[in-house]
Order: structure tokens, then sequence, then C-alpha cells
């Protein structure tokens, strides 16, 4: 058994499409593999030797691969941040979060200026770097909020910085959440989306704040805590489980800073628990964005800082790699894309690559968690802790 879990979630790294992925007209639909026939190979010689190129369409390695590897698929019913993230800890999300296509009813923007005192700009479905450039300029002269949806569960508010100091928008958003956003409307997630800079240059900042909806059931990082077993969040891991299960939250403002944050976390009081890490730049900044260019060099850089943590691990750490979801930034449209996602996992006592198959719900990790606490199932997913060679 390990003593530490550390848990890196790649956001939005697919690798092919799922078997339901019609169901979403996401069919064809290849993240990483894309990706490399877009814009050429990737260099990610780490991932490559815990077996990546294993697993997805990308240039295999002909180095010897010295971890263990698998996909995994999703049961839940949306291809969102929050329910691939619950349904890695053991809480599928089986009822849709609701979503609007068409931006939100009127009666709800009429509670919203009513509970938070504002009037809005936009209330539409939108790229949030694109309504922020074509309503930033408006937004700044009024002062009103620019409110936008996507296909996911959410509602987002943007505001600059300047404008809408940062508390004000929090308040909002706190608000909107407790307040407007119930019922009927109770999305995923509020999301505060701060910028600043000038018409023509704006700028979305680090200071985005999420306000998800709270879970219904509990999940393993909750059984942790009963059982005193120090559980920690870094990036917006935090946000995603509505800071429920977690002893202490570390915010991030990039990938490479939460890649810098686990050997700092690792090297200190943090000596038994579970971990767990999302480095969001991939989806946020490249997947959305459609940008495969930027994507590439994300994974590049990432790949990098791995092969630094790696030989920081000691012989009781599990190292475990994989994505809530894909976003294809080849795909037609900005939403992700309903893919399988990498499984892998390391530990510096493994000498020899290790199968992990195909796993038929993210729910698995969770289950391994479990088990390797010493903690009851929960009879959704299925362990591989014993595939570890441990």
């Amino acid at each position: 058994m390990f003593k530490r879990i550390i848990l890196l979630v790649m956001d939005s790294v697919g690798i092919g499409h799922a078997p339901d992925a019609a169901r979403f007209n996401d069919e064809g639909a290849n993240t990483l593999g894309h990706i490399e026939s877009t814009v050429g190979p990737i260099h990610c010689p780490t991932l490559k030797q815990l077996g990546l190129s294993h697993i997805a369409d990308i240039e295999k390695t002909t180095n010897p691969v010295i971890g263990a590897y698998g996909k995994m698929e999703a049961t839940s019913t949306g291809k969102d941040t929050t329910s691939g993230h619950w349904e890695m800890m053991g809480h599928p999300v089986t009822v849709p979060f609701p979503t609007f296509y068409d931006g939100f009813p009127q009666a709800l923007m009429e509670t919203f200026t009513k509970e938070t005192g504002y009037e809005f700009l936009g209330n539409e479905v939108a790229s949030g770097t694109e309504i922020i450039e074509r309503l930033g300029e408006e937004h700044m002269k009024t002062g009103k909020p620019i409110i936008y949806t996507s296909a996911d569960s959410v509602f987002q508010i943007a505001a600059h910085e300047d404008v809408i100091p940062l508390e004000e928008l929090y308040r909002m958003c706190d608000i909107t959440r407790n307040k407007v956003c119930i019922g009927d409307y109770y999305v995923g997630r509020i999301i505060a989306r701060p910028f600043v800079g000038e018409p023509g240059s704006f700028m979305r900042t680090a200071n985005r704040h999420d306000y998800s909806r709270m879970p219904e059931k509990r999940m393993v990082q909750q059984e942790l805590q009963a059982a005193h077993i120090p559980t920690v969040a870094v990036g917006k891991i935090g946000d995603i489980y509505a800071q429920v299960g977690w002893d202490v939250s570390y915010p991030t403002v990039s990938n490479s800073h939460g890649m810098n944050l686990v050997p700092y976390i690792l090297g200190g009081s943090f000596t038994k628990g579970l971990m767990m890490v999302n480095l969001v730049e991939f989806d946020s900044l490249y997947g959305h964005r459609r940008n495969a260019e930027g994507y590439k060099r994300a994974i590049e850089e990432f790949d990098y800082q791995l092969s630094g943590l790696l030989p920081l691990l000691g012989d009781d750490d599990l190292l475990l790699i994989t994505a809530d979801h894909g976003n294809d930034p080849t795909w037609e449209g900005t939403d992700h894309t309903r893919e399988q996602v990498p499984i892998l996992a390391y530990h510096c006592r493994m000498n020899d690559a290790i199968d992990l198959g195909t796993r038929r719900s993210f729910s698995d990790i969770g289950e391994t968690i479990l088990e390797n606490f010493g903690l009851a199932s929960y009879h959704i997913g299925q362990s591989f802790l014993s595939k570890l060679n441990i």
C-alpha cells in the first residue's frame, strides 16, 4: 500500500472518441491524435515512458515503458469538468446538469438583477475571449457585467477588474450561486471571469473563481477525511468539489505553478494522504480557443516538469495521471469533446509495462484510492491497485 497518492488531472487531454460519442456529436474527436496530426509530433518522452503512446494516437516510443497505462470511459451524462471530476471520486452524474443553448430565461435574469443590483450585457452562448473583446468596451462604459454560457452547465460573469473589483465580482457570483441559479436553474458552476486591459487587448486574469453546485452524495475525499487521512487540493480542485472534503486548498495561476507546488507540498508536512491537482490551461487556454500549437507546447512543458517530479517520489508514493474529458482543438465549435481519457500510474518500484486495459468508469480511480487506504468500496468502479505489482 502507498502512504501518499498524487493524482494529476490534465484537464481535457482526451485520447479518442468514447463509445457513446455520437450522442454528443463527437464521433471522430481525438484531442492528442489530432494535435499531433495537425502540428507535428508531441515531444513528451516522460509521458511515453509511462505508457501514453501505447493508448493514444501519437508517435510510439522505442524506449522501455516502466508505467501502468490504460483508457477510461465516463459513465456520467455530461462531458464537463464537474461531472468528470465527481465521477473520479465516486459520484457519477446520472441526471444532466441544466444547460442553456439560447442564453438564460428572462425570469432568471430578472432575478439576477434583483438580487445582485446589476443590469447586464450579453446573456448568450459565447466564447469567453470573444465576448469580452466584443462587449468589453461597453462594459467599461456602463459598469454592467457580461453574462454568458456555453454547452457546459455554467453561468459565467465577466468583469474588468478596474470596473468591478474582484471582491464585488465574487460577491455577485456567490449571490448568483445561492439565490439565482437554484431549482430548475441549478447549473454545475457559476464562474467569475475577471479580465484586464484596454479595448482591443483585453486579457483574462488568473483570478477566476468557480462556485460549484453542492454534491448530492459523499465522495472519496470525504471518506479519507472521516478516517483522518489528509486531503490536499491544488488548482481549481477545491472549487470543483465546492470545497467539500479537502483539508487544504492551494489555488494556482498556471499549469507550471501547479506542477511547482507538487514537490513543495511533498517536501513539507504532507506525509500521508491524497493530493489532487488540476492543470486547467490545456482546456482553458488551448482547447476552448482551438489552439492546437499552444496545446502541443503545453503538453511538452508539462512533460518536462513531470520528468523532474518522478525522481522525487519515494517508495511509498503512487502517481496517477488522467483527464476529466476531451477538448479537441481541431473540432468544430469551442465545446468539450466526449472522449476516452488516459490513466497512467507509476511508483518507483515499477520496472516493466503494465496494461490496465479499458476501464469502464472514471470511478475506478476512486475505488483504487479507497482500497489503498483500507476504506470500504463504493462498488461503483473497480480498483486497479492489485495490478500495480505492489
